[in-house]
């Protein structure tokens, strides 16, 4: 799930789109490191404990953030990759 659903969705964030095409890549992440948070949020009714350890464990959100960051940067590309398929796999 982590693997495939937070990349996917976070690559979908229509603030984070906007600021890798818009930004240079220190103003992206920024706005990439606020993107899990909404995606974590919005899996939370279904992933109690993922929530809880995204709230409670600094270090598996700092993991997490920067996983995906590494996943879904892809300056200048207005099309997103598909990661729930797999075909977005970096």
């Amino acid at each position: 799930m982590i693997a495939e659903d937070i990349p996917a969705k976070v690559a979908q964030d229509t603030a984070y789109q906007n600021a890798q095409q818009n930004s240079d890549k220190q103003n992206a992440k920024l706005e990439h490191d606020k993107a899990p948070n909404r995606v974590v949020l919005d899996l939370l009714s279904d992933h109690t404990e993922l929530f809880k350890q995204f709230s409670d464990n600094p270090n598996f959100k700092r993991w997490i953030t920067d996983s995906v960051f590494e996943a879904t940067y892809m300056p200048g590309q207005p099309k997103r990759p598909d990661f729930a398929s797999g075909l977005g796999t970096p």
